[in-house]
């Protein structure tokens, strides 16, 4: 170990607690368990499956004996305010052209309290981004940056966004740039790319006025390059996202397909690893760190002399690392889910810049990313278009929203009745 990693590695054991820990049979089967229950899911089900499991952890119930007999609520009192608030600022458009008055604005979270509102701003992010997707609301280590996207007049939501360290390997968008490995890993050109990790836009503005697409484009404005710029010290000249689905989903368009400044790359390799439920991957975890401690420290605890974490993709690796020791058959470990990938250059010449053939001083800016501009281009490429169409089929639905929240008081079987067909909406 480097002297800076030797010295964490020196205090960390200094102050380690004892565990107790299951033995390596008992593991065996809880992970063989968990993975059999998942693997026999399709695509929809199982995001949803994640989703139930995560509200329940994050957001927990307990049985509560009342006149009227035992009803479920939630643990933390403060958690119903939050949601509750959350929920009821929701923004909804009085007529359907409301629309031309948004004046979207994006609120970078930070620890601050939101005065005007109940808990943090990160705790409001989270409860957007938890009830609101059915993808599961999982946490990065690296960069991250959350940001709700909210009506500038009204104050109301409008969704969610956050911007990640961007993917090491990603074959299609590696081949657009002309990337070289050893290159790209080694030149630190990977800090001036990021990941639209979470878009999630909120209903009815998703559905009635392809929100996707203006948050999207909102990931590429200049306050999200501003503010990169100014937590890492790397110029952004290109933002990746992926879509929910690849060539699954039959007949399914990606809120990506035909955005302007956005190019489709292709498909991903479609080896998705299944989840763990919290409880089983806890347990793997003091397996580790009881019997790999070295390891485990270094993916789970090492950090860089910047801060940032030693290892990247640190859960693929320590999954990858005990499954083997454990055995675990790999016909349960993944899935064949592809999703599309997708890529905005901010620059003329950044895949030339990606390859270290131009300085910065030399990019040249591809399209106006104010939020003024992108919010325009929604507006009138997209939105009024869709509202247009939705009016002329009497599709239109102005006063519906996707709000999970009941989920905390569901059993799975309730929830996959109610919620199953919303899966990817």
């Amino acid at each position: 170990m480097e002297p800076f990693v030797q010295k964490q590695y020196d205090e960390y054991q200094a102050n380690r607690t004892e565990k107790t820990i299951l033995s390596k049979d008992e593991l065996r089967d809880r992970i063989i368990k968990d993975l059999s229950q998942v693997s026999k899911m399709g695509v929809g089900e199982y995001t949803l499956y994640q989703k139930y499991l995560e509200i329940h952890m994050r957001y927990p119930t307990q049985d509560i004996g009342t006149l009227f007999g035992e009803e479920k609520q939630l643990v933390n009192e403060s958690h119903l305010k939050l949601i509750n608030e959350t929920k009821n600022n929701i923004w909804f458009p009085k007529d359907p052209m409301d629309f031309e008055k948004l004046e979207p604005e994006l609120v970078y979270t930070d620890s601050l309290k939101d005065k005007r509102s109940a808990g943090t701003l990160t705790e409001k992010w989270n409860c957007i981004r938890t009830f609101t997707s059915t993808m599961k609301n999982s946490s990065n280590i690296g960069r991250n940056m959350h940001y709700i996207v909210r009506d500038k007049v009204s104050g109301k939501y409008l969704g969610v966004i956050c911007i990640t360290g961007d993917f090491i390997d990603l074959t299609p968008r590696d081949n657009y740039i002309g990337w070289e490995r050893e290159y790209k890993t080694n030149s630190g050109k990977l800090n001036h790319s990021c990941i639209g990790s979470t878009i999630v836009p909120l209903q009815p503005l998703g559905f009635n006025y392809t929100g996707g697409k203006l948050l999207a484009l909102l990931c590429l404005s200049d306050d999200i390059q501003k503010q990169w710029e100014e937590n890492y010290g790397n110029k952004l000249v290109s933002v990746t996202t992926t879509s929910l689905y690849g060539k699954s989903k039959t007949g399914g368009l990606s809120q990506y397909d035909r955005l302007k400044h956005w190019k489709k790359m292709g498909y991903s390799k479609g080896s998705l690893s299944y989840e763990l439920t919290k409880e089983t991957e806890k347990e793997m975890l003091n397996y580790a760190e009881e019997h790999f401690n070295e390891k485990y420290f270094l993916l789970y605890v090492a950090k860089r002399e910047n801060g940032q974490t030693l290892k990247r993709d640190h859960r693929n690796r320590m999954r990858q690392m005990m499954y083997s020791k454990l055995d675990i058959p790999k016909d349960i470990q993944k899935s064949d889910h592809q999703r599309g990938i997708y890529y905005s250059p901010l620059y003329d010449n950044t895949c030339e810049f990606l390859r270290g053939e131009i300085e910065e001083d030399s990019l040249v800016k591809s399209f106006d990313t104010s939020t003024e501009a992108l919010t325009e281009l929604w507006k009138e490429k997209y939105a009024r278009k869709r509202i247009t169409n939705l009016l002329n089929n009497d599709r239109i639905n102005l006063d519906e929203t996707l709000f999970y929240d009941d989920v905390c008081f569901q059993t799975w079987d309730e929830t996959k009745a109610k919620y199953l067909g919303e899966v990817g909406r």
